[in-house]
């Protein structure tokens, strides 16, 4: 199998390059922008399976499948909200959420590998997909949760949310007022349900409120470590591939 990835931090393609050798497959080429991919597709056999970041140092790799017709599967690899994924969906596409879950990884080659063998592997409309990303649907965000409390019912309003988090394969909302409710959903249900604008999720863990950041600290390895107001059970980390987002986002 002819494997290659499309990222432009190098850390990252090297990472993934690893977690996905270390499954028995191997990675024939890394690319790092739209230029170089571009470059590379006119003069070599396109690959089986390409691992695609969306967001390049050039700009969208969108902009590869506009200039080069190309037939290979693909499995994003993205940070983006909800939308992307709603269109990856729609599209039969694998996509894998940063940081990469090396479970994840194994299930989304699996899925490949049976696609493939069965040569049912579909085509994609990538104008589709650009157009949800760029244009999204409007819509309503969670504005309060209600959590069950014996024989009652609490109603949380979201301004009162500090952060989720998982714990014990339970998810939690930990409020301002240093309480902690258990709740039915998990993280990547509440990443679609929450506004990115005042919610990120720093780690595999934890969904943080932007109001509630009370101080941010430089961490080991490149990583970064924030503070809540009230929030001190343990140490929010934010995984080293999305510090540059998370500083986007804090702008």
């Amino acid at each position: 199998m002819n494997i290659i990835i499309i990222e432009d931090e190098k850390p990252a393609a090297r990472l993934l390059q690893r977690k996905v050798e270390k499954l028995g497959l191997q990675v024939n080429h890394l690319l790092h922008s739209v230029e170089e991919a571009i470059t590379w597709f006119n003069s070599n056999t396109h690959p089986d399976l390409i691992f695609l970041d969306i967001q390049l140092s050039d700009g969208l790799s969108f902009e590869i499948f506009e200039t080069i017709d190309i037939k290979s599967a693909v499995i994003f690899t993205t940070a983006y909200d909800e939308y992307a994924l709603r269109a990856f969906k729609l599209n039969s596409i694998d996509y894998l959420l940063k940081p990469i879950d090396e479970e994840e990884l194994s299930i989304a080659i699996s899925k490949f590998n049976n696609q493939f063998q069965k040569n049912t592997v579909s085509s994609l409309d990538f104008e589709m997909i650009k157009k949800m990303l760029v244009n999204p649907i409007e819509r309503e965000f969670k504005k309060r949760f209600t959590i069950k409390m014996g024989q009652q019912l609490k109603m949380i309003a979201i301004e009162e949310i500090e952060c989720f988090y998982s714990e014990n394969k339970g998810t939690y909302i930990h409020t301002l007022d240093n309480r902690d409710y258990l709740i039915d959903s998990t993280l990547e249900q509440l990443e679609a349900e929450l506004n990115p604008e005042d919610f990120y999720r720093v780690s595999r863990k934890f969904i943080i409120s932007m109001k509630s950041i009370k101080e941010i600290q430089l961490h080991s390895n490149s990583r970064l470590k924030v503070i809540l107001s009230s929030y001190k059970a343990d140490e929010i980390i934010v995984a080293r591939e999305r510090v540059v987002e998370f500083k986007e986002w804090l702008e």
